[in-house]
């Protein structure tokens, strides 16, 4: 049986990369992103690598609605999905908060992906059996090392994206340990991986991240990026639940993205932040 495979920030860079390596293993990707003409292109590039048209879903993260609209529709095309690949996420400069009153990049790098994953819980659950189960790989980062994340207000605002990315990242990981936690008994394996960092259209409008693609040997393609993702989709000896990994090796994180409790509490928080409507 074909595994069904959801990737978030499917349209570009190591998600783009990760559904064309994907599709071309066999596996039925399902690309979901946010422009519709870069989706358009991703859906003719993974079709020539797979032989298949893939189904894609434009979502905007930044639209909690939105990302509840797309979870009914995969609710409802598929009764099983193998693996959901967490990556949608950006750096984005400091503005107003989103229409659900979040901080924007809180909002399209944990948020999202955290109600995107309980949209889908029961397709996933369905897809977990004894000796194949089912896989949550999120996209984290280095970058963990400096967010600011209140855990009792995630979508709090921040005062530099660079913080807020950090935040975000911070979040990934202690989404995924707490994830572990509540469905590694359901049959359901989530993990985390740090990409490196990745020459693709990601982070263009920093300064700073623009200068550092000069320097020679810091950034890795998007295929290497999405390598760890693949790996993390596909391999049984990725399957350690709450695992955090780099270049197919456990990683190690912070103390404050790996704290049990601080964990706990950023679910508990997350769990009222995605049925919000009013300021944080």
């Amino acid at each position: 049986m074909r595994r069904t495979v959801v990737v978030t920030g499917a349209s570009s860079g190591i998600g783009l990369a990760a559904a064309i390596a994907l599709a071309g293993a066999g596996d039925d990707v399902v690309l979901l992103g946010r422009d519709p003409a870069r989706l358009a292109d991703a859906v003719s590039r993974v079709r020539e690598a797979g032989g298949r048209t893939p189904a894609s879903f434009r979502a905007d993260f930044a639209v909690l609605d939105e990302v509840r609209a797309v979870g009914a529709a995969l609710t409802a095309d598929y009764e099983r999905i193998d693996v959901l690949a967490n990556n949608a996420g950006l750096l984005t400069s400091v503005r107003r908060p989103t229409a659900d009153g979040h901080d924007p990049t809180m909002q399209i790098n944990h948020l999202g992906g955290f109600l995107l994953a309980h949209l889908l819980l029961d397709r996933l659950r369905a897809a977990a059996g004894p000796d194949s189960p089912a896989r949550i790989v999120t996209t984290s980062s280095l970058a963990e090392a400096w967010g600011t994340l209140d855990v009792d207000r995630p979508g709090r605002r921040q005062i530099s994206r660079w913080l807020a990315y950090g935040a975000s990242k911070q979040a990934n990981i202690l989404m995924t340990i707490e994830a572990a936690r509540r469905w590694s008994g359901l049959g359901i394996v989530p993990t985390c991986f740090f990409p490196g960092l990745v020459r693709s259209g990601f982070g263009r409008r920093s300064p700073a991240f623009s200068a550092a693609r000069l320097a020679p040997g810091l950034f890795r393609s998007s295929e290497q990026g999405a390598d760890t993702l693949i790996w993390l989709a596909t391999d049984p000896a990725a399957l350690i639940p709450g695992g955090y990994f780099a270049q197919r090796a456990p990683f190690s994180a912070t103390p404050r993205s790996t704290n049990a409790k601080r964990a706990e509490r950023l679910w508990k928080a997350s769990l009222t932040a995605i049925q919000t409507t009013k300021p944080i």
